[in-house]
């Protein structure tokens, strides 16, 4: 499956007919975790397979709480594994009013 199949939206900056799918996975994956709808999901959970993409969220650290939790609950991993868990920002988040 070619990456021009993905919503255009979840690659803006960049010349999608350059990405590689198995040389670019862990882009690929952070960028439809983050940004992607269910259909991009679907996508590629068919292209890499959910042990791949879980694998691959552990290390993210930037990926948000909530789908490390969706990601530890369908992968059955514990959330102490995901980085984004166990890693503070370096750079404070802005005050909640």
């Amino acid at each position: 499956m070619s990456v021009l199949k993905f919503d255009r939206v979840l690659f803006w900056d960049i010349d999608p007919k350059t990405l590689d799918i198995e040389k670019h996975s862990k882009f690929i994956i952070r960028r439809v975790l983050q940004y992607g709808s269910m259909e991009d999901w679907e996508k590629i959970k068919k292209i890499f397979g959910l042990n791949k993409i879980v694998s691959t969220a552990i290390t993210l650290k930037d990926l948000d709480k909530k789908t490390a939790s969706f990601l530890s609950v369908i992968g059955n991993v514990p959330k102490n594994e995901f980085i984004c868990y166990t890693t503070k920002p370096s750079t404070p988040k802005h005050w909640n009013f």
